[in-house]
Order: C-alpha cells, then sequence, then structure tokens
C-alpha cells in the first residue's frame, strides 16, 4: 500500500464518520490487512478458520445479511488479535434456481428459449455484475474479509471439487441412481430433496365422495372417502382399509369403481391407514403423499400418472387433459356433483407441502435420479453434530429433530439450465454408468467425450454408445463442501489420495449460519464433510436469529416491513449499525431498534470526545511511575477485570454480554467517574499512565464492534509516524491481557459512589465543583481511598464511620396488585384500603405478610415503598455501597 498518513496528529473536531469510515474501508482493503497468512503443516491451534457462509446472488443486501456477516465479522477480528492468523473467507452461490431467475428477470427472457450453455453464459455474466455491486457492500460494512480468498460455487475450481465429491462418494458405494418417486416442483420443472420442502398452511375443501363397490354379491353398495385433492382420482390405483376398522372390515378383499374415470382397483388392508381421518377408508394415487410412495412399493401397485411436470393433467385424465391441477380439481368436484358421488364437501384449513423457493404445492414423480445414502447413516451425523460446540446450545435440538424426522435419502439431481454437471455418461445399450477420470475434472458430459470407446460392462461402442447425462447437480450438494473449498481438498494423481493444500484449517473453527439452515446447509455439510474425511468439519457453530420489524414480526415485502441497509446505513454510521448488530443474544430472533443504533452513534462521539480530553491531559507515551496511587491503580485493576470478563465472552461468541460490560466500564466508570477526577489530577504521572493505559486498551477492546473510530482513533495518536508504504493496523495488534494490577475493587467502587455523589451534591446546588466542604462522614468500605475522595471533592475533614448511622425506617406507601386482590377479597377490598389508608396494619420485618382489615395478605399481593430518614446533623445520601453524610454548610 502506497499512502501517506491518513490521519492528523490530533484528533480535530468532531467525529466524522462519513469521511473515516470509507477511508478506512478503502486502506484495509488496499493493504490486505485481514489477508491469511497460515502455511500448510502449521499448527492447527495457532490459526482460526471460518466456514462462510456463501450467499445466494440475489441483487440486494439484506438485514438478515448484515447481522450475520457482522456477528462472524466480530469473532473473526477478536480472534485476530487474540491469537494470530485467521482464516474470514468469503464465497458466493451462484449455480442454483435462484441465479437462473435472477437472470431471467434481468434480461427479461426464458430459459426454455435458449441452448443450456448460451442460457449458462447468460447466468454467469448477469452474476457477475450482482457479486461486483455485492461486494463493495459488504465492503462497506467493515468487515474484515479476507477477499484473495473468495470462491464462487460455479467456477472451475469448485466444479471439480463438486465432481470429486461425486465421484469418492459413488467409489464409496454412497450413491445410487434409480428410478423412483421423488418430490417435484411444477413452477421450478425439477425435483427437489426433502430439506427443500417446508409445510404451509392453506384453504383447502374436505370432498366426501362415493366409491362403488364392483364384482358380484358385493357386501354394499358404496363407501365414502374423504379428500383434499379430487384431481388424483384419475391417479387412483388401490383402496387401503386398516385391518382393526371394524366398520369397513367388509371392504377388505372386494374391488371398488373409480367415479368419473370408471377403472376398478383393488381394496387392500394395511396398517398405515389413519382411522381417525375422514371415513378412514383412503384411496392410494400414484402420487399424492410419502404414504402413497410407500403402499405402491410395499404392495407393487401399478403406475398411473395423471399430473405431468408442469402440474398439468395428462391424457390419462380424459376431459380433463390439459387443465391445471387446481382448474381441473373444480371442473371434477362440479361433475362428482353432476353424477351423484359429492356427498359433502367442507373447507378446512390444513398444512400442504410446498417448495421453499417458490411455495408451489409440490408433487410427486417418479423419474430416474441420483441419491445419497444418508438413512442408513443417521447415527453417525447425531454423534457428528453431538461432537461440536453449539452456540446458543439449545440449536441442537433442531439438527437433532431434523435427523430423526428423516424419511428420503438425499436427491442431489436437478433437471435445470444452470448448474455443475454430473460427470457421468450413460451406455445406450445396457444403461451401465461411465465417470470421469479424476484427473480430467471438470467436465461437461454435454461438450467431452467419455473417458473409453466402448462401454466396459456390454462392448458396445460407436458414435452413438454413450448418452450424456443432462441433469446438474443439487447446489447444496457443491456448497456443503464449502470446508473442503477453503482448505483446498483436490484428488493427488501421485499417491492417489485426497488431499489438502492448507490442512491446518480443516477441521475448522467455526461455522456461523442462520438457525433456518440448520437442515440444509449445516447437515449436509457434515454429511459431505464426514463421508470423505471421517472428521466433523467445524469445532464449532454459531447460530443466529432474525432481524425481526419493531412489532417483532418477520419482514417480509408482501407485509410492507422491510428494512433496507441501503437506508439505514446512508441514515447512521456503519460502526453505529454494527454496534446494533451486537445487541441481541446470539440465536435469539429480535426486532430491528433504531434506538440502538442511535445509542451506537452518542458512544462513537462519547469516545471520540474522550480521546480528545485524554489527549489534553496525558502525554502519548508516559512512563509507569514506581508507585501508582489508590485510585489509579484501581481503575487499572478494573481494566483488568474488565479485559478477562470481555474475553470471556468472545471466546463464547456472547457478543451482546462483551458490548453491554464493556459500554458501562468505559461510559459510567470510565467517562463519568474516573475521567472526571482525572481532570483535577492531570499533573500526577500516576493519573497520565493510568489515563493512557486504560485509553489504549479501550481502543482494543472496541475494535472488533467499531472498527473504523477505533483505527481513527489508534493511527492519529498511537500509530508510528512516517509510514508511506504500510500501515500497522490497529486490527492486528495483540488482543490486551490483565497486567496484574491488585487493588480493594469494593473499595473503589464505593470511593467512586462517594465521589459521584458529593458532586452531584454540589451541581444540585448549583454549587462550583471546587467548592469546599468542611467535613463529610462515610459509612462504607473506602479504606485506601480516603484522600483520593478528599482531593477530588475538596473535602477538608473526611471521617470513616464504623457504626452505621442513625436512619429512621418507615412506609412511605402500601401498593395492592388489585387484579389478584379484587377477585380474591371482592367486597372487603374496601376495608383493606381504609386500613392501610388509616395506618391500621401489620407489615412482619421482611415484608412477606400484610396483616389488615382481618386479612392476612402475602407478599405476591402487595408492595412496599420504604422512606428512609436521617434525622441528625447534616445531609444524608445514600448509593449502592455506602451512606455519606455530609456538613450542610459547604466552606464559601
Amino acid at each position: 500500500m502506497s499512502m501517506e498518513s491518513t490521519a492528523e496528529d490530533t484528533l480535530e473536531g468532531g467525529y466524522d464518520p462519513e469521511r473515516i469510515e470509507s477511508t478506512w474501508q478503502d486502506a484495509w482493503v488496499e493493504a490486505k490487512t485481514y489477508r491469511y497468512e497460515g502455511e500448510p503443516g502449521q499448527d492447527p491451534n495457532t490459526t482460526y478458520a471460518i466456514d462462510t457462509p456463501p450467499p445466494t446472488v440475489s441483487g440486494s443486501l439484506h438485514m438478515g445479511h448484515l447481522y450475520g456477516h457482522t456477528l462472524q465479522d466480530f469473532a473473526a477480528r477478536f480472534q485476530r488479535m487474540a491469537n494470530g492468523d485467521v482464516l474470514f473467507p468469503f464465497g458466493y452461490d451462484d449455480n442454483g434456481i435462484a441465479s437462473e431467475r435472477l437472470t431471467e428477470k434481468d434480461l427479461d427472457i426464458r430459459h426454455q428459449d435458449y441452448e443450456r450453455r448460451e442460457f449458462q453464459q447468460l447466468c454467469r455474466e448477469v452474476c457477475e455484475t450482482y457479486e461486483a455491486e455485492f461486494t463493495e457492500k459488504m465492503q462497506s460494512l467493515g468487515t474484515s474479509i479476507d477477499w484473495d480468498h473468495t470462491y464462487k460455487t460455479i467456477e472451475p475450481r469448485v466444479q471439480r471439487i463438486s465432481q470429486l465429491s461425486f465421484i469418492d462418494l459413488y467409489e464409496q458405494g454412497r450413491e445410487y441412481r434409480k428410478k423412483a418417486p421423488a418430490i417435484w416442483c411444477p413452477e421450478c420443472e425439477t425435483a427437489i430433496s426433502q430439506v427443500e420442502t417446508e409445510d404451509d398452511e392453506r384453504h383447502s375443501h374436505f370432498n366426501d365422495i362415493a366409491f362403488e363397490l364392483a364384482g358380484e354379491n358385493p357386501p354394499r353398495e358404496e363407501f365414502i372417502i374423504s379428500t383434499t385433492r379430487p384431481e388424483l382420482i384419475p391417479a387412483c390405483v388401490s383402496v387401503f382399509v386398516h385391518p382393526d376398522d371394524d366398520e369397513n372390515q367388509d371392504l377388505i378383499g372386494e374391488t371398488a369403481r373409480i367415479p368419473l374415470f370408471g377403472h376398478e382397483v383393488p381394496i387392500i388392508e394395511d396398517d398405515r391407514v389413519d382411522m381417525e381421518k375422514g371415513s378412514g377408508v383412503v384411496m392410494c394415487c400414484t402420487f399424492g403423499d410419502q404414504n402413497d410412495i410407500e403402499w405402491y412399493q410395499a404392495h407393487d401397485l401399478p403406475l398411473r400418472v395423471a399430473i405431468d411436470e408442469t402440474a398439468t393433467m395428462t391424457d390419462l385424465a380424459g376431459d380433463y387433459e390439459g387443465m391445471h391441477t387446481e382448474e381441473a380439481r373444480e371442473a371434477i368436484v362440479e361433475d362428482l356433483e353432476e353424477a351423484g358421488y359429492l356427498r359433502d364437501r367442507r373447507e378446512i384449513v390444513h398444512d400442504i407441502g410446498v417448495h421453499e423457493r417458490c411455495d408451489t404445492p409440490v408433487e410427486y414423480r417418479v423419474s430416474k435420479q441420483w441419491y445419497i445414502n444418508v438413512l442408513d447413516h443417521k447415527e453417525e451425523y447425531l454423534e457428528a453434530g453431538e461432537a461440536m460446540d453449539w452456540y446458543p446450545e439449545k440449536m441442537f435440538t433442531r439438527y437433532r429433530h431434523w435427523i430423526e424426522g428423516l424419511e428420503w435419502d438425499w436427491l442431489i439431481s436437478r433437471q435445470r439450465d444452470s448448474g455443475i454437471p454430473f460427470p457421468v455418461w450413460y451406455c445406450t445399450d445396457c444403461d451401465h454408468e461411465i465417470l470421469a477420470e479424476k484427473a480430467e475434472l471438470p467436465v461437461d458430459p454435454l461438450s467431452d467425450e467419455p473417458p473409453v470407446d466402448a462401454c466396459p460392462e456390454c462392448g458396445n461402442k460407436g458414435p452413438d454408445a454413450f448418452a450424456p447425462e443432462e441433469d446438474v447437480f443439487d447446489t447444496w450438494a457443491t456448497s456443503s463442501l464449502t470446508p473442503l473449498i477453503n482448505a483446498g481438498w483436490d484428488w493427488n494423481e501421485e499417491t492417489e489420495s485426497f488431499e489438502m493444500a492448507n490442512p491446518e484449517l480443516y477441521p475448522f473453527d467455526l461455522r456461523p449460519q442462520g438457525h433456518d439452515i440448520i437442515s440444509f446447509w449445516l447437515f449436509h455439510t457434515i454429511v459431505k464433510c464426514y463421508e470423505h474425511t471421517g472428521e466433523v468439519p467445524f469445532d464449532a457453530t454459531l447460530i443466529n436469529g432474525h432481524v425481526l420489524d419493531e412489532n417483532r414480526e418477520k419482514m417480509s415485502k408482501s407485509r410492507g416491513n422491510v428494512v433496507e441497509p441501503a437506508e439505514v446505513l446512508a441514515a447512521y454510521p456503519v460502526d453505529a449499525v454494527r454496534f446494533w448488530a451486537a445487541s441481541a443474544a446470539v440465536g435469539d430472533d429480535f426486532p430491528f431498534q433504531e434506538q440502538d443504533i442511535v445509542a451506537g452513534e452518542k458512544l462513537l462521539r462519547k469516545l471520540w470526545n474522550a480521546s480528545k480530553l485524554i489527549d489534553t491531559l496525558a502525554p502519548r507515551d508516559p512512563e509507569e511511575p514506581a508507585d501508582l496511587e489508590p485510585i489509579d491503580r484501581w481503575l487499572l485493576a478494573e481494566l483488568d477485570d474488565t479485559i478477562e470478563t470481555l474475553t470471556e465472552h468472545f471466546e463464547a461468541y456472547e457478543f451482546a454480554k462483551a458490548r453491554n460490560h464493556l459500554r458501562t466500564f468505559f461510559w459510567n466508570t470510565f467517562c463519568d467517574d474516573y475521567l472526571e477526577i482525572a481532570k483535577t489530577r492531570e499533573d500526577r504521572p500516576s493519573t497520565q499512565y493510568a489515563l493512557r493505559t486504560a485509553h489504549r486498551a479501550f481502543l482494543l477492546l472496541w475494535a472488533p464492534i467499531i472498527p473504523h473510530a477505533t483505527e481513527e482513533i489508534w493511527q492519529t495518536v498511537y500509530a508510528d509516524e512516517g509510514a508511506t508504504e504500510t500501515f500497522d493496523s490497529l486490527h492486528t495488534e495483540s488482543w490486551p491481557e490483565p497486567a496484574g494490577y491488585e487493588a480493594d475493587l469494593e473499595a473503589g467502587e464505593t470511593a467512586m459512589e462517594v465521589i459521584s455523589a458529593l458532586r452531584r451534591y454540589k451541581s444540585d446546588r448549583q454549587l462550583p465543583l471546587n467548592t469546599p466542604i468542611d467535613a463529610v462522614s462515610v459509612h462504607g468500605t473506602v479504606e485506601g481511598f480516603e484522600t483520593a475522595i478528599q482531593d477530588v471533592t475538596h473535602v477538608e475533614t473526611l471521617e470513616v464511620l464504623e457504626e452505621p448511622p442513625e436512619i429512621t425506617t418507615q412506609v412511605a406507601s402500601i401498593d395492592l396488585d388489585y387484579a389478584t386482590v379484587g377477585p380474591k377479597y371482592g367486597s372487603k377490598v374496601g376495608e383493606i384500603d381504609a386500613g392501610i389508608e388509616s395506618g391500621e396494619y401489620e407489615i412482619d420485618d421482611e415484608a412477606d405478610v400484610l396483616r389488615v382489615a382481618g386479612e392476612e395478605l402475602e407478599s405476591e399481593l402487595f408492595e412496599v415503598e420504604l422512606e428512609r430518614t436521617y434525622s441528625g446533623d447534616g445531609v444524608m445520601i445514600e448509593t449502592d455501597t455506602a451512606v455519606v453524610i455530609i456538613d450542610d454548610d459547604p466552606a464559601q
């Protein structure tokens, strides 16, 4: 970096975030301040690696991005200062459905109108534009990302790793291709995995439909089936009855005739029938839900496909062919009613499965798809989760519940135009699978030739001997590899083994992410990395919550309650927004509250103004005196305690606790109390040293949360002068450690309370703070600080009382909880009130019981406010830990 000094030698004027923040953001990027400098073979304990989430390229930065990435940055900045080498990379997930949709919307095109490779190129170009804009926005947050370690889930290197993953799992026998029912999104026209579906509450109707019995001498004419999906009737292949259903036992073994369509199906017993739902008799259609699939496989039922890949009725639906399923549903219901088969129709609200990306109700279709075995390793994945540290711990429960509820293997193939291709060809005669050679990856079977001339299974050869796989990987099949991508996992041809370019990074120290993608990204990453390496991919996971609106409602465009980060960042300093991001316990959803950003803005001004004041009170590099005075030693001992506490909070990812503790100590103890005292002691070496020691520590302690302001002050006040090629950033300094100062913290805190009380006493009476006071008596522990109290508050005589002064405690008021007292005592409440008003009551010493009007009220029914009065000479002031008696005639 070539630069002159970025700041003046003195802190002039007010804090100017607009100039300061952009200056340091550019300087950090240009100087590569946050580059990872670790080396292969380095002790993993000396590195800290974050497995950062690659955001989907969507063209916008939302509050979730701002909040989540700022939390990661708190961890990265602390660890860099505390432990040295940190890898904080960045990635973009740009190979999925979201990228396709962004491209179609941006260019106003349809992917169906382009050749696949041509459309993929358009996707790449559109994504690059949005990625560049997103990078600028991320840099404007002041995040300490190493931009030299940026990856994209569609770039050739990542494509190679993703295809290597597929081949490795195939060779381990962990993958299979099968023609089977799969969850299908008609809107996206692709198979999806279980994790990509969610329940959504929708309005619907229960339709009671009469089915006739066929054959000779049936036990009855008809039976009723209740269904919300009458459009599936043409796909009905059987009817099921529970073996314990006494009312419908006569149907088992009979044949049913399907209304309107006329085909006949068997009635079979099966204990998966829910007897409490509808009539207890259900139809099996191929396919309506998971039960239909299980019945289809268990009973070897025929396949009737009445709905195609776009949710359109097929020729099997007869007169309804070509209709959308919703249109066909209404038409079939009308015809059932006209034909006399519809016996009842009632509105309901129920949960249905929808694709989480587009909210489209899913269907189930039979097709050939690729799967990864996960159901047989559920216990191993649970053990892997248990081996990790969870912040907060309660999030492990979500992970466990997801694994316990798994019913499907992981479907990884997608019928899309954009994505990483499967490195597979198929023999056109025997369908044998031919995989690409590892050395040749990445490959695209649509463009590249297979690695063999003839099928090794059947010998088929010639120009049409092999058909390329046209599907692409599910995007999660690639983004689940981020630890391996960032550690440089690859196949070594010479050693014929998988190796990592940076093995010191793996397992990663931290996986930060939102709680909504535990079942997506976290689970799939554990699956992939565990199967490839036999290790858990990270030591800890940090699960952040969501930012809600001010009413604690989820932000959504439809509600019109979305808070745009661009507007917030235009109105407030970045550091103030970062201060807000540290306001909530990690893992909790929390409301966006502007007043917390305003509080952050006030803190920046407080830090700036305190720094300016310290610059006038103390030289910048004072020597430590041989003897520190008690008040100064006490401050440094308190500082040691704060450093120790903050270190513990940051190590446990308790950013809100760290922020609040530091703010209280800096604002209240240091600025409001000690700094005011220091003004009267500026010529003392002990105070000068304590001021500078504390100031340096405050800049370092605040650095992870408010990096711009602290860098500006540090460079102005403490950086070496004359740097032209580079600069030594505050953020590469070492995290402070306790220096071992010992003091009576309790006595010092009490002394500070006494000093504050005396200063407030003068201010309330509009007396100058240097007004002498003849005499003050204190009951409280202030041993060793008597002289400091006298010097700061100009007290001529200070007496420390061994016994407390005589103070009379009286009941000032008794407040009843009428919401509880009223219903319990009814008409007697008036007598209770009168007894309290007249003073005719008794309260025990602990205020646990109130006896009044012949009743005994327990403590939860009332609240007592006590009034303490001093009857001696002078004015009494009570603090948390002391009683102060002031001669009521201050010397003039």
